[in-house]
């Protein structure tokens, strides 16, 4: 599997979710169709997108490394518990919300792949590569 093209999907993906969640957490909220006029949901929000855009730097930094078997384990089962929880929380969330919103959908989708191709990566060895 190619490492380095997943690593920068995850990557860019979590980066443009931070950056979103930071600087829009309003907008985000409306979107949701969530009211509140506290200000403590907008700054979970914010918290939430600079872990994001953390993350998301992080695999940037590391999309060249070599993952997968005991090659940088621990960044493998990061990316691979962060997708996997929230897949499940996202499914389990569609399963009680039926009028779930279609981004609702597509972030359950997206997340639900990127779970499983971490999960391949975590389970098998990285491939060698051969010169002719």
């Amino acid at each position: 599997m190619n490492t380095k093209l997943l690593m920068s999907t995850s990557a860019i993906l979590m980066i443009m979710i931070g950056l979103v969640l930071s600087f829009m957490p309003k907008e985000i909220l409306s979107v949701l169709d969530i009211t509140t006029t506290d200000l403590t949901m907008p700054l979970i929000l914010q918290l939430t997108g600079a872990l994001y855009f953390g993350f998301g730097i992080m695999n940037w930094m590391a999309k060249t490394v070599l993952i997968g078997g005991i090659y940088a384990k621990p960044l493998c089962i990061g990316n691979f518990a962060h997708f996997m929880i929230a897949a499940l929380a996202l499914i389990k969330n569609l399963m009680y919300n039926s009028t779930a919103s279609k981004y609702i959908w597509i972030l359950t989708i997206i997340y639900a792949l990127l779970a499983i191709a971490f999960g391949l990566i975590l389970m098998t060895n990285p491939g060698k590569k051969t010169t002719d």
